[in-house]
């Protein structure tokens, strides 16, 4: 059973005939912080004080005496201005838990009403290396993913990715001009890489070039301001103000002066190496042709063509390389190009309905509440990702019949969505609940993007390499000198630091509320005490360890008609805790975020550790105590793996 829809239902029935619409306040009947006050609390009460115009106090005991719940609760109780506690009645929490036995579902029903998702995750640019930077949208969505399907829904996992822009013009140019060949037949995709890289870093020499003036004349203002802006408030040091755009006045000097820096190191960079100054003086136009190359590809030269069918497949080939690590695996890899035959008539429709209109040349959707327009035609006859992503929309609600659009990217492109959303629902899309599940980035330590010592974006393969060598080093120790330390072959450990770093990079991830920034840190990752995925791994394995000293048959052991004992505070609190699983997920869904399952897994852990500290298990000499113990260790093992599993992330009996 879910307790909490239950209480919640049961909440629902009582207000309903006190107020229009119950459903705001059932809302706040929530699991309790603290044990103290009981398993679960309402704080409705004060909400009410305006609607019902009594005093909280009143309105909860009022409350309280329509509620039906003998069967359920203990008698619920009033606290502090108006808060109603309710505590369950512990052979409920027993039996609820006893069900959780034999059902391979863990107590999560499918949903009565499910729906039909597309989740929009990852998409890189295929023709460039994954770097950390996509790890957010990557382990977010699959967790998503996999969560809604298990609830019951159907879910079509679509990976759109940049396989049709400005980079594909740039690797041509490369291809045709700087290309080694003998590199290109050994690992095409490192190759186009490192073409992709050369001639972004030439174009950007010559572009530099022509913009350091202005960046030298922005640092010689914003230093003038400041000491202006300082000078100002010095003679007014209560104005607070002031202050503030001392503050500013200095932020904006440090981004000038930073923006400055790395133009001149770009360009320091070509000047001291003779090779490629050489390339850059012989290409002055390099950016310009590569954008030709791009238009060329667009407008269907045949040449281009052929570059661009021979370098996808390869280039996808190696996207799958990095996804099998996550075990993760697409439905549909449908990038842009797949639906730039569809541009022209989005374009054209949506003028012919009055919903786009001409605006200096380009094609625009006006958006209330925008200042500026939602450009789906340039001046110059282009598209742009505003296109594509209407012609994308229109797809899935058409071929997929979808319910529901997630797209899990960075929050930097909210203002973008919010305009698609909107232009959606002009054109008719009104019933589609589209989502933008955004998210933060990843830190430093030093509190900016997290990069290599050297300034460049760390490469998601690299990240992920790391973490397992990471995790070897703690694995080792950790079995070192223990009884099953002598038994694990070379490989068998290499397999465990694999799941322990690949499952700490997730974990580390998700989490995090995902509108949150966070810091990367490698101890904290791979901690085995606090909320690190280690931590809950060792708590699966410690629960499996115990069936494994005595090579007790899990399977013999469900099937048996064993009793759940509950007569201690960390029984009740374990079982409590197992049987809150589906609530958890239902939690994850609401808003999308991971992290309610990282939070409920977490404390599932702790909890299990207090019962194992506090408990004895196979010395307990009752039988059927030691059966139910057993059983609560199982059923701790299996949700464990479970919500794991379900986040991305394995684990390994022995750790």
């Amino acid at each position: 059973m879910n307790f909490l829809s239950e209480l919640r239902a049961r909440l629902s029935q009582a207000l309903t005939g006190l107020v229009d619409d119950p459903a705001p306040y059932v809302g706040m009947l929530k699991p309790a912080q603290d044990a103290k006050f009981g398993d679960f609390q309402a704080n409705c009460a004060m909400s009410l004080k305006g609607v019902l115009n009594k005093p909280p106090r009143d309105i909860a005991t009022l409350i309280v005496s329509r509620l039906s719940l003998d069967d359920l609760c203990e008698p619920p109780e009033i606290a502090g201005p108006g808060f109603i506690n309710f505590r369950l009645k512990t052979d409920q929490i027993a039996t609820a838990t006893q069900q959780l036995i034999r059902d391979d579902r863990l107590g999560v029903a499918p949903v009565t009403e499910p729906r039909t998702y597309v989740v929009d995750f990852s998409g890189p640019n295929v023709a460039k290396p994954m770097h950390v930077g996509h790890l957010r949208s990557t382990v977010i969505g699959h967790a998503l993913d996999k969560i809604l399907r298990f609830l019951g829904h159907t879910v079509i996992s679509d990976n759109h990715v940049g396989d049709w822009g400005t980079q594909f013009g740039m690797i041509i140019y490369g291809y045709k001009h700087f290309r080694d060949d003998a590199a290109y037949q050994a690992d095409p995709v490192r190759e186009l890489a490192r073409l992709y890289r050369l001639v972004n870093q030439l174009g950007d020499y010559h572009t530099l070039g022509t913009e350091l003036p202005a960046l030298e004349a922005s640092v010689t203002t914003a230093t003038r301001t400041l000491e202006l802006a300082q000078a100002t408030a010095t003679k007014k040091p209560e104005d607070k103000d002031l202050a503030r755009a001392a503050r500013k006045a200095q932020n904006d000097l440090k981004s000038a002066q930073d923006e400055l820096a790395s133009a001149q190191k770009k360009r320091q960079a070509v000047e001291n190496d003779p090779a490629l100054k050489s390339l850059a003086d012989a290409h002055p136009q390099i950016a310009e042709l590569a954008r030709a190359e791009t238009a060329k590809l667009h407008a269907g030269d045949a040449e281009n063509q052929t570059l661009w069918d021979q370098f996808i497949p390869q280039c996808l080939a190696e996207l799958q390389k990095m996804y099998a690590r996550f075990d993760l695996k697409f439905d549909h890899t449908l990038g842009e190009s797949h639906f730039n035959p569809l541009l022209a008539g989005v374009v054209e429709d949506l003028l012919q309905r009055g919903i786009a209109t001409e605006s200096d040349g380009a094609i625009c959707v006006f958006v209330d509440g925008f200042a500026a327009p939602f450009i789906i035609r340039k001046a110059n006859g282009a598209y742009t990702y505003a296109t594509t992503d209407l012609a994308t929309v229109q797809y899935r609600v058409k071929e997929w019949q979808a319910d529901v659009i997630l797209y899990v990217v960075d929050a930097r492109q909210s203002e973008h969505f919010q305009q698609l959303f909107a232009t959606c629902r002009k054109i008719g899309f009104d019933t589609v609940d589209m989502r933008h599940v955004s998210f933060g980035t990843v830190l430093g330590e030093d509190n900016r993007a997290f990069k290599t010592r050297s300034g460049d974006t760390i490469g998601l393969e690299s990240l992920l390499d790391e973490a397992i060598d990471h995790a070897r080093i703690i694995v080792r120790k950790n079995i070192d000198g223990k009884v099953h330390g002598a038994d694990l072959s070379a490989s068998e450990i290499d397999e465990i630091a694999k799941v322990v770093g690949i499952g700490g990079i997730i974990y580390a991830d998700l989490h995090h509320n995902r509108d949150s920034d966070y810091v990367f840190s490698w101890e904290k990752m791979l901690a085995k005490t606090g909320d690190t995925a280690t931590y809950i791994q060792y708590a699966y394995a410690r629960a499996q360890g115990i069936f494994n000293k005595q090579s007790i048959d899990i399977n013999s052991l469900r099937c048996q008609s064993q009793n759940i004992h509950i007569s201690r505070l960390e029984e009740r609190t374990l079982a409590l805790q197992l049987i809150g699983f589906q609530s958890a997920l239902l939690d994850v869904v609401t808003d999308y975020r991971p992290h309610y399952l990282t939070q409920y897994l977490f404390k599932l852990a702790n909890d299990f550790a207090t019962f194992y500290e506090e408990c004895p298990v196979l010395k307990e000499a009752d039988a059927g105590i030691r059966q139910s113990r057993l059983l609560l260790c199982d059923l701790t093992a299996r949700i464990l793996k479970k919500g794991l599993e379900l986040l991305g992330i394995e684990v390994r009996e022995i750790m």
